[in-house]
Order: C-alpha cells, then sequence, then structure tokens
C-alpha cells in the first residue's frame, strides 16, 4: 500500500499533473494496483497522449493555464529551438537529457509581458535554419521502434491521435503531405467550460498492440533529407490552409509588413526560376 500511495503522488505530481495543484487524477490508481504489471505500461506514451489532451484544452478561449508534464514539453522545446534554449550542463551519456538544462529565472510583472512579446515576434521570424531537426540523430526511430507507431495513444480515458508522418523532418526525412489521420467516432465540447471529450470506436483500442502492422515505413513513404529542412513542394500550401502561421495579429501593435514564411520564400523562388 505504501508504495502504490508513494507511486500514485509521484504520477500524479509529474506525469499526469492538472490544476487542482493539491489533487489527483483517481484514473492513475487503476494502474498501480499490481505492482507486477508496472513495467507492461506504456508510461511514455501516455505521457505524451495526456500532454496533447492538455495541449487541445488550453488553446480553448476559456481556458487558463496549461498542464500535464511540462517537463517533457520544456525539454522538447530546448533539444529542436535553439533560440529559446537556457544555458546547459555538461552531463554524462548515461544520464537524462531533460537534466542538463538549468531552469532560467523567472520574470515578473513588466519583463515578463515584454519577454512574452518577444517569445512571439521570435516565433513569427523563426526560420527553418533555426530548428534543430534531428537532436537524437537520423537514426533514433531504430532504437525506438514504436517512435514510428501510427494511430491513437491513450492514457485512460484520454485517447489522442500520433501520425509521425506529419513530422517526417524529425527522422531525417523530406516531408510529404501526410495522409488523413485517424479520426475519433465523435467528440463533445460543452459551451461552457475548457475540457472536452472524445470517443472513438472500440477497435482503435487494439492498434497499439498492433505495432508491426501499424508501423510508418520511411523509405515507403518519403526519402532522407538532403537537406535538413527539406519538403515536397506541395507541403507549403497544404500546410498553411490547417495551420497558424503567425501568432501576433496583423493589427497587433504598429503596422508592418506581414513576412512571408522561409518555405513560401524558397517555394517562391523555385516556381520563379522553374527549378
Amino acid at each position: 500500500m505504501e508504495v502504490q500511495c508513494y507511486l500514485f503522488v509521484l504520477l500524479g505530481s509529474t506525469l499526469f499533473v492538472d490544476k487542482s495543484r493539491d489533487r489527483l487524477r483517481p484514473a492513475i490508481n487503476l494502474f498501480l494496483k499490481d505492482h507486477r504489471r508496472l513495467a507492461d505500461y506504456a508510461w511514455g506514451a501516455g505521457a505524451l497522449a495526456y500532454l496533447y489532451r492538455q495541449l487541445g484544452v488550453a488553446t480553448r478561449a476559456g481556458s487558463k493555464g496549461l498542464c500535464g508534464c511540462l517537463t517533457l514539453l520544456q525539454a522538447w522545446i530546448y533539444e529542436y529551438f535553439p533560440l529559446f534554449r537556457p544555458s546547459q550542463l555538461p552531463q554524462s551519456p548515461d544520464a537524462p537529457r531533460a537534466s542538463s538544462w538549468i531552469s532560467p529565472r523567472l520574470p515578473g510583472g513588466d519583463e515578463a509581458r515584454q519577454r512574452l512579446v518577444r517569445y512571439r515576434q521570435l516565433l513569427d521570424e523563426l526560420s527553418a535554419d533555426d530548428v534543430t531537426w534531428t537532436p537524437y540523430g537520423r537514426d533514433g526511430h531504430t532504437d525506438i521502434p514504436r517512435s514510428l507507431y501510427t494511430g491513437p495513444i491513450r492514457f485512460s480515458d484520454i485517447a489522442e491521435g500520433y501520425d509521425p508522418s506529419r513530422c517526417l523532418r524529425q527522422f531525417g526525412y523530406r516531408q510529404i503531405i501526410p495522409a488523413a489521420m485517424t479520426v475519433p467516432h465523435d467528440q463533445y465540447r460543452p459551451a461552457s467550460g475548457s475540457s472536452y471529450i472524445v470517443f472513438w470506436d472500440p477497435w482503435v483500442n487494439q492498434l497499439w498492440d498492433n505495432v508491426a502492422a501499424r508501423r510508418l515505413e520511411l523509405d515507403f513513404a518519403s526519402r532522407p533529407c538532403e537537406q535538413p529542412s527539406e519538403i515536397v513542394e506541395e507541403y507549403v500550401d497544404w500546410f498553411l490552409t490547417r495551420s497558424h502561421p503567425r501568432i501576433t495579429h496583423p493589427t497587433d501593435g504598429e503596422p508592418q509588413p506581414r513576412p512571408l514564411l522561409v518555405h513560401q520564400v524558397s517555394y517562391d523562388f523555385l516556381l520563379l526560376f522553374q527549378i
């Protein structure tokens, strides 16, 4: 019982954090009843599914703050976006990578608002050359085959889509237009509040156990990058119809010409010279 209580608090305060501060999700206890099965669960996939859901919730107008495993999110940002990295300590290869970053001092008041504006500006000005596309090397998926799994990942009642074909450059491959994702059977988004519920068909629960059939074949889907940020020409048009390329609204602050994305510049250059 003592071990179960300890793990309940540990997981609830690290991987599956909510906004209640002093309360934990009861669903965690369902996986702790038999300590002999703890190693059978995909805790990393569960933490990622939970974080994906919280990122979705945080985008809603009535939501304030963000929860989930923010250590995972911060470490991912530091690895891929050098512009936002804090100082780093030398570390042995066997140590956890996330522990090498030195936590920056948190500003307050006007300084915090100024930093927020600056971060938004940096994100809007971000180019493909400002991204470290393969911080773990180009062959990380060979060590972790499940990183190429395609389908929903789950934690308790939460299931979120996972599709590596949408981030092929992180595997060292040219980005293509990905196929349509497996979508939920239904969803419910209440008019008030920031939470939502997603309903999947029962057969979706079996996908995780069939990794061989659900594994993305990189060489079949694309080809290795010649340049780290390489994409197919049609990808830019596809991406711009499904994303928000800018964070700062054009009417915020001083009116300025809206610069093109770096990929737009490259794409227009290719069309201009018929290359």
